[in-house]
């Protein structure tokens, strides 16, 4: 088994504290973020700590496999038999209650005899295993796509720049990172590109985080179609990037913590898959260092609707990301502006299912708003254009169009918009934006709202949607360059 350990954060009050200050206008030390080794320093665990954990698990027979510069995550390897001595569990394997599908797991807490705090060990169980939000067009749904510039009249990544934006900017000089569970055959981006009779001028590092093959390929069994889809979406709206990064692991841990100490660090993260864990909590850690470092990370909302109980969204609902949800969009032209929106059905959205606290920049919206919680995370918080309206090309098949949608396709979509923000405030020599909830929250209780966000006012994701901020859809869409003129001051 490969396992990931991780240790907790140094001096966690005086780290929300920073957190606060940094993104008070008011405070001196607005927007003055952290580099990776000021943080380590500050808030990471204590070499110290970081040693006694390595000589623990060497001692127990268990190899340290990876280390991590802001003394964060520890991965190991081990037998079975030794990682039950170590942590006083024993594994199992059992049916899952829900799916057709066994899974493995320990038969406890494990309760290591360590000296030093343990925050969490992942790769113990896989009880809940990742999931792309992307969904294949039911059997006699019509989509509405007449107006793309792709094949069958489908929307390409930059049909939604068109619409959305309008501009000048490309997102030169800004880096964008996707997490992603599996690798990805980029001939299948090759492929892409040709058909829509585009090129594509950004430069894709694949980066392992764990030692989780980069490569992807359907003659081996593997998909890569969520894997492109997040390449084309961001590419579509930001052509300019100075680089393109894919973040491959096999666990959270493991690709968040990859994110996290980058170098260079990407102002512009973007996830498109969900999971329920046993603690959501576990990797506030890894969004907590995000913010003080000036990333923001987008999240999908999820593909089945208004959120239950039991929805698998997490960590869409997390205080700590920008959770995408799902619209219907209509444009004047191929490859023209925008026309008209509504909710999309499947878009994800509701109150919190993972019981996260509402935080402090939702409060006012949540007041507003009649189906909100107003002790609860709500979400979406912002949306874009997910139906079944996409040019699509993976596994090295017959490309599709029309087929596939999911807020899959809008997260990166958002995390491209919010790389031209950051390169306009690049030329305005400013630092990038940070998390940006806060901000949107402020822009969307003020009398420009429906100057840079497009308010859906129509459709229902289970949820209606209403003037101003809704269940549905957020606060909507990016209305063209006003949005990035306000991120931009």
């Amino acid at each position: 088994m490969r396992l990931v350990f991780v240790l907790p954060h140094r001096n966690e009050d005086a780290l929300k504290s920073v957190l606060q200050d940094i993104y008070d206008p008011s405070s001196p030390s607005y927007q003055q973020y952290l580099t990776v080794e000021e943080f380590t320093d500050r808030f990471g665990p204590s070499q110290a700590d970081y040693d006694a954990l390595t000589n623990f698990v060497q001692t127990h027979g268990l190899t340290v496999v990876g280390t991590s510069v802001n003394r964060m995550n520890l991965d190991v390897s081990g037998s079975v038999a030794n990682i039950e001595k170590a942590l006083h569990v024993t594994m199992g394997v059992y049916q899952h209650p829900t799916e057709n599908r066994t899974f493995f797991s320990p038969d406890r807490e494990p309760t290591p005899d360590l000296s030093i705090p343990l925050w969490h060990i992942s790769g113990l169980d896989n009880y809940s295993i990742p999931q792309p939000q992307l969904v294949r067009k039911p059997a006699g749904v019509q989509p509405n796509a007449i107006t793309g510039s792709c094949p069958s009249a489908s929307f390409c990544g930059s049909d939604m720049r068109a619409a959305y934006y309008g501009g000048s900017l490309t997102g030169a000089g800004q880096s964008l990172g996707l997490l992603e569970y599996y690798g990805t055959d980029l001939a299948d981006l090759t492929t892409y590109y040709k058909n829509a009779g585009q090129t594509n001028n950004v430069p894709v590092t694949l980066k392992s985080t764990d030692g989780t093959s980069t490569s992807c390929l359907a003659s081996k069994g593997c998909d890569d179609t969520e894997q492109t889809i997040d390449m084309t979406q961001a590419i579509g709206m930001a052509p300019g990037l100075s680089s393109l990064v894919m973040y491959v692991g096999s666990s959270d841990t493991a690709i968040l913590n990859g994110m996290a100490t980058a170098s260079p660090l990407n102002a512009q993260l973007s996830s498109s898959w969900t999971w329920r864990p046993a603690d959501p909590t576990t990797i506030d850690v890894y969004f907590e260092e995000f913010a003080a470092q000036g990333q923001n990370y987008f999240q999908a909302a999820g593909d089945s609707g208004k959120w239950g109980s039991r929805s698998e969204i997490w960590p869409a609902d997390s205080p700590y990301v920008v959770s995408v949800g799902g619209t219907d969009l209509e444009t004047k032209s191929a490859g023209g502006p925008w026309a008209s929106e509504t909710a999309w059905s499947d878009g994800g959205g509701g109150i919190s299912p993972d019981s996260q606290a509402i935080p402090s920049w939702q409060t006012a919206a949540a007041a507003g708003c009649a189906s909100c919680s107003k002790t609860l995370r709500n979400g979406p918080d912002v949306s874009a254009n997910s139906n079944f309206t996409f040019y699509v090309c993976a596994d090295q098949e017959a490309c599709t169009a029309n087929d596939y949608g999911g807020t899959s396709f809008a997260t990166p979509m958002w995390a491209g918009y919010l790389a031209l923000a950051n390169e306009q405030r690049a030329t305005n020599h400013l630092k990038p934006v940070g998390f940006v909830n806060p901000i949107f929250y402020k822009i969307g209780l003020s009398a420009v709202y429906t100057v840079v966000f497009h308010d859906i006012t129509s459709g229902s994701n289970g949820y209606t949607a209403t003037a101003g901020y809704d269940l549905a859809t957020g606060w909507g869409s990016p209305n063209g360059s006003g949005l990035i003129t306000i991120l931009s001051k």
